[in-house]
């Protein structure tokens, strides 16, 4: 079954207006250098949770959590992700998917099984290669955003940023590119590594970013 690195039992932040938990999958093939996982990033690992242990406790939750995220990791590199998602709604459960985006035909065979996503914007297209450490990793992601935007799936785009990924100039570049686009949820949260801060005090002005977007938002960490 598919291959589960760990487990947040509860969030009220990671599936808007849900109680829900998060589960963590293993493997991606991108290679960001402020990643929050990376011990998600290998394919295969000897840690983690058995699908039957999550869904014991799943069982056990229903009636109490509205949902289930899958995060990572990158879940859409599995191919077990679609019969989870499957079973996780037949248990009562509403889903959600936090991805990056790089395998687009994947997502648009799981658009049926969920009920919101959470896309990663890491960058302007220019910079994308860079932070990833993948050649043409922004096409995919591109294709991606389409295909949720023509889905009427309820999404959100998030850009993680510091000033040493790009400039602030750049960041308002990137919204007005994604509201040009039909985006209308878009959060841009503090980078942290290794527990510190790495934004500076400047965050971003809704008023540069023009109007478009029903909502904006900035999240401190």
């Amino acid at each position: 079954m598919i291959r589960v690195g760990g487990m947040t039992p509860l969030t009220s932040i990671d599936f808007p207006g849900r109680l829900a938990a998060v589960l963590f999958l293993q493997g991606c093939p991108w290679r960001c250098g402020y990643c929050h996982n990376p011990e998600l990033l290998p394919a295969r690992a000897d840690t983690g949770l058995a699908w039957e242990q999550v869904e014991a406790f799943l069982q056990r939750r229903r009636g109490l959590l509205d949902g289930v995220v899958f995060s990572g990791g990158e879940p859409t590199s599995q191919a077990t992700l679609a019969d989870a998602l499957v079973r996780v709604r037949e248990l009562g459960y509403q889903t959600g998917l936090h991805t990056g985006g790089m395998y687009p035909q994947r997502l648009h065979a799981l658009l049926p099984q969920l009920d919101w996503i959470g896309l990663d914007i890491k960058a302007p297209d220019a910079d994308y290669d860079r932070i990833t450490g993948r050649r043409g990793s922004a096409g995919p992601v591109r294709l991606s955003l389409e295909t949720i935007l023509h889905s009427g799936v309820d999404f959100e785009c998030r850009t993680t940023w510091r000033p040493e990924l790009f400039s602030v100039d750049a960041l308002y570049r990137l919204g007005a590119d994604l509201r040009s686009r039909g985006v209308r949820h878009w959060a841009v949260q503090e980078c942290r590594i290794e527990g510190r801060v790495l934004l500076p005090m400047q965050r971003p002005d809704p008023a540069r970013l023009g109007e478009g977007f029903v909502q904006f938002a900035y999240r401190a960490g």
